[in-house]
């Protein structure tokens, strides 16, 4: 006389545990907020790198050619430094933008 309420009780047990268990259950949900999360944070600092590195290259166009810029890229591709200039050499890893020199 007990099996319908041991089969409801299990019923209820089975659709609870996969409501917060499940692939579509709550800590997948709690999961998938927090890898929204990161996946923002990664794309602001995306954009950000993005509009400094645009900038710069506007700094370097035809229309608007600034010459201290014109000046440093200069310097970095020819290798080449005024003798007054004082060269700090920094590791890859210390460098903000990872390039080799």
């Amino acid at each position: 006389m007990a099996a319908p309420q041991v089969l409801a009780a299990c019923t209820v047990a089975y659709f609870a545990y996969h409501a917060l268990h499940g692939d579509r259950g709550f800590y997948a949900w709690i999961m998938l907020k927090q890898e929204r999360a990161q996946v923002t944070q990664t794309a602001a600092a995306v954009a950000e790198d993005r509009a400094r590195l645009e900038h710069r290259v506007s700094l370097l166009r035809r229309e608007h050619l600034d010459p201290d810029m014109l000046e440093e890229r200069a310097q970095a591709l020819l290798n080449f430094g005024a003798a007054s200039d004082h060269i700090i050499f920094l590791s890859p890893d210390l460098r903000r933008d990872g390039s080799e020199p």
